[in-house]
């Protein structure tokens, strides 16, 4: 029961990762269309001052902030695509149909009712509007919710078919049929039910911020703690996109959660300053400049004749963490093997964003160097106070290298490059691989050896499902036992395997995507 209730969280974790990393993505491009519209940007440089330029930049920031207030349908079509075993297109456009009966049918039911508010402001009533539809302010988790019953449905009736005159009604069309009456019953539901979750959420909200640097340093710590078990985003998602995150009204517009709220302020040029909630996404002061302390820590302490080998491993992981935010590769290099630096890791993540929100940082840095820039800079000090944001992360770049240092020395750790003798001191060999490749299967990848990737795993007869999130390759066995993971590690390139009962997951970081399709190419043919 356990081991079914771990792997059905983390698929549930894997789904949030198709809305929640699309996001990131209009936010940047808000921060962009906010360069063309810079007051002091068009005074720095003049020729930027002229309509085209600014309509451009007004266009595409206002555009994109139409997503914010509609992210229970984005969501919930992301996670009924990630979560159907097939055909998940369908699954994505059904999905998009059922949002669209449940609010409606809970619009008009709440008329019926008479719970519909009449004033003319909706705010405090627990109510808003959805697409044009009034309903009660769900947020987030509404698209949530339905994206988990249209992927139930879709993957419990896909595969029915008729004959004869009814066989039209079968398939996608069939899941649609028995979605109907699903969502119609669960819109009265809720119409009933959510005001009491509604309160529950608020009254959580409401004890987090009440708790301060205490329930910031709790939300730091565990976020990076979940890691090995990849449900670190269940943590943060909430914070980000639901009132978990905080109220707030930008241009005249209710929003709620972190992103939401300040990727409206990024676009919005009478906001002087970002408001406090922007603190729940400062995840970024490990990825640029902690992570990079512990492994010039590891490198550092590695024996000397190791040491060529350890920077090999430990220089692109760290560029990797620095300016994409991707940390697994480093974490993953001394998370079995030294488990005390993995907590310490964590308490020091949470107390960076701890320190921050001391210094009433604004300053929006989630993941890496890129990010960091091309949201901060444009919006100029006094919105962000960003150079702020740089001087923590260099302490935390000094407590993290002084800490590792002292740990690794002290107790011996058995970090990269201080292996017993006749230990593999790599994480990544490619060389390794690309000999094999030349007298390997014609069917691998030009870049991933699959063949080694799936006889590790036990073969393909050992395969139940494939599948990737943004860093890992997460695979069904049927004999986990099988998993040979020193040669997943030494042959083809992983950073770290993690199993849960039937679960497993191999780390290969931002490549994981080759990874994947590589292996599917190779099962497949």
């Amino acid at each position: 029961m356990k081991e079914k209730l771990m792997n059905s969280m983390q698929r549930f974790a894997k789904a949030m990762f198709i809305p929640v990393l699309i996001l990131p993505i209009a936010g940047i491009l808000i921060a962009i269309g906010n360069l063309f519209t810079n007051a002091k940007l068009l005074e720095a440089v003049p020729f930027l001052d002229n309509p085209v330029t600014k309509g451009f930049g007004t266009i595409l920031s206002g555009s994109l902030v139409s997503i914010l207030t509609n992210l229970g349908l984005i969501f919930a079509v992301g996670i009924a695509v990630g979560l159907a075993e097939k055909k998940k297109a369908e699954a994505g456009f059904t999905a998009l149909l059922g949002f669209l009966v449940f609010i409606n049918a809970m619009n008009k039911f709440m008329a019926l009712s008479g719970s519909l508010f009449e004033g003319d402001s909706l705010r405090g009533t627990g109510q808003t509007m959805v697409m044009g539809v009034q309903i009660l302010d769900m947020g987030v988790f509404l698209g949530i919710i339905l994206g988990i019953v249209t992927a139930y449905v879709h993957n419990r009736f896909i595969d029915k078919e008729f004959n004869n005159a009814f066989q039209i009604y079968g398939g996608a069309r069939f899941v649609f049929i028995v979605l109907i009456p699903v969502v119609v019953l669960l819109a009265i539901l809720f119409s009933f039910v959510w005001p009491f979750f509604q309160s529950i959420i608020n009254g959580l909200g409401s004890f987090i911020n009440g708790s301060g640097n205490v329930g910031l340093f709790l939300y730091g710590m565990l976020e990076r703690l979940l890691i090995p078990t990849g449900l670190h985003h269940l943590v943060y998602t909430p914070f980000l996109y639901s009132s978990l995150g905080g109220v707030q009204e930008v241009g005249g517009v209710l929003l709620e959660g972190s992103r939401n709220i300040y990727f409206a302020e990024i676009a919005d040029n009478t906001v002087k300053v970002l408001s406090q909630s922007v603190i729940w996404d400062a995840r970024g002061i490990s990825k640029m400049f902690g992570l990079i302390g512990a492994c010039v820590a590891m490198y550092q302490m590695a024996k000397p004749e190791n040491k060529a080998k350890a920077r090999a491993i430990l220089i692109p992981a760290a560029v990797t963490s620095f300016i994409a935010g991707v940390t697994e590769p480093i974490e993953f290099s001394f998370m079995f093997v030294s488990p005390i630096l993995f907590g310490i890791h964590s308490v020091l993540s949470g107390l960076s964003m701890v320190v921050l929100n001391l210094f009433n940082v604004r300053a929006i840095g989630p993941n890496g160097f890129i990010d960091f820039l091309l949201y901060n800079v444009p919006l100029g000090v006094e919105k962000t106070r960003w150079p702020m944001y740089i001087a923590v992360g260099l302490v935390f770049f000094l407590l993290y290298y002084f800490i590792f240092r002292t740990l690794i020395k002290v107790w011996n750790l058995k970090t990269i490059g201080r292996e017993e003798d006749g230990g593999e001191v790599k994480l990544y060999s490619k060389k390794e691989y690309e000999e094999k490749k030349q007298n390997g299967n014609n069917t691998r990848n030009e870049e991933v050896p699959a063949d080694i990737i799936v006889e590790a795993l036990g073969g393909a007869e050992n395969i139940e499902t494939v599948d990737n999130c943004f860093t890992r390759l997460r695979v069904m066995l049927k004999e986990p036992g099988k998993v040979d993971e020193s040669r997943l590690k030494s042959e083809t390139g992983a950073t770290g395997v993690v199993s849960k009962g039937k679960n497993v997951q191999v780390v290969y970081g931002l490549q994981v995507n080759s990874v994947r399709k590589a292996v599917d190419l190779y099962l497949e043919s």
